[in-house]
């Protein structure tokens, strides 16, 4: 994993998050691994997508030396103030360099149940997000110095006033965990796992993280995995799916036998398509159906003239009609 210094956990609230104007807000700067980052999200969604997007990117990348680049493995929350159980994480692995200074994702989390009232993601009107950052390998010195953003507290304006605060840095905790095969899980998470463990005994057989947090943050990732695949194709977008390949393929590299989760992904990535394709298809339908049912009218109409037509042509010819 490398130093400790490499990892950071970096908290942001962003204020007033609904009455946000501006399409793209930034966190303060932190340093991780000699270099300086921080979060962009756009309140708004990104691409059109209605749910907050959420990136890590590095601060002035377009100023930095040429050749830099930093193998980071990244864990992006949005912490939900209600249960830790309903917190949104996603993890992944990138190379950050002069090209690809930012990543992360699109859907991170759907506006409506961000904006449920009774959702627990915000809180007077705030939203706390939290960064896990590990630099775990560094290729070019920038000289920067470590420590930078973790005294922060003040607020700081960004696009517009958009009153993006970013906090101390701090670590979410967990009152109480369980141990469950090596892995500390919230109680209300106890269950889920052991059947997880119980049809896949050799899920973790390979698994290299031995940090206790980051095991856990691991964890917490293909749970959330696996509640993006138990909705429906309905709910679940392309984006999602999209960030679904991502985080498997994230958990894969780190260790996890996820041979029985690829097959169910690329079995709803299948229901999917076959759900875009019949709705385009029942669409397709209903214009048929809807010129067909116009077509009838006017044939009925047509029709009732020729008998109309007929009508008068069967008549017969009166006395004075003739005469």
């Amino acid at each position: 994993m490398g130093k400790e210094a490499d990892k950071k956990l970096f908290t942001w609230v962003i204020r007033n998050f609904c009455s946000l104007q501006s399409m793209k807000v930034y966190s303060d700067e932190f340093v991780a691994g000699g270099c300086k980052w921080r979060l962009v999200a756009f309140p708004k969604g990104n691409g059109g997508v209605k749910c907050l997007s959420l990136y890590l990117e590095v601060a002035g990348s377009q100023s930095l030396p040429y050749g830099w680049r930093r193998r980071t493995e990244m864990y992006l929350c949005v912490v939900n103030r209600v249960s830790t159980e309903l917190f949104q994480t996603k993890g992944t692995y990138h190379w950050f360099d002069a090209k690809d200074f930012d990543w992360g994702f699109t859907s991170m989390l759907p506006l409506d149940k961000i904006y449920d009232k009774d959702g627990g993601f915000l809180v007077n009107g705030d939203l706390k997000i939290v960064a896990e950052v590990y630099v775990l390998e560094a290729i070019g010195k920038l000289d920067v110095p470590d420590g930078i953003g973790e005294e922060s507290g003040s607020e700081k304006m960004v696009e517009e006033d958009d009153g993006a605060e970013s906090n101390d840095l701090l670590e979410v905790s967990v009152n109480e965990s369980t141990d469950v095969n090596g892995f500390q899980v919230l109680p209300s998470q106890v269950e889920t796992m052991s059947r997880i463990f119980e049809r896949h005994p050799d899920i973790a057989s390979k698994f290299r993280p031995k940090n206790e947090h980051l095991r856990t943050a691991y964890i917490n990732v293909l749970l959330s995995l696996i509640n993006t695949l138990c909705q429906s194709t309905q709910e679940i977008s392309k984006d999602d799916l999209t960030d679904a390949y991502a985080s498997l393929s994230f958990l894969t590299k780190a260790g996890l036998n996820l041979d029985w989760l690829k097959e169910k992904l690329e079995k709803m990535s299948e229901k999917k398509e076959k759900q875009e394709a019949g709705e385009k298809r029942m669409q397709e339908i209903e214009e048929e159906l809807k010129d067909l049912k116009q077509k009838c009218l006017n044939l009925e109409a047509e029709l009732e003239k020729e008998k109309a037509d007929v009508s008068v042509a069967r008549a017969p010819l009166s006395f004075d009609d003739v005469v």
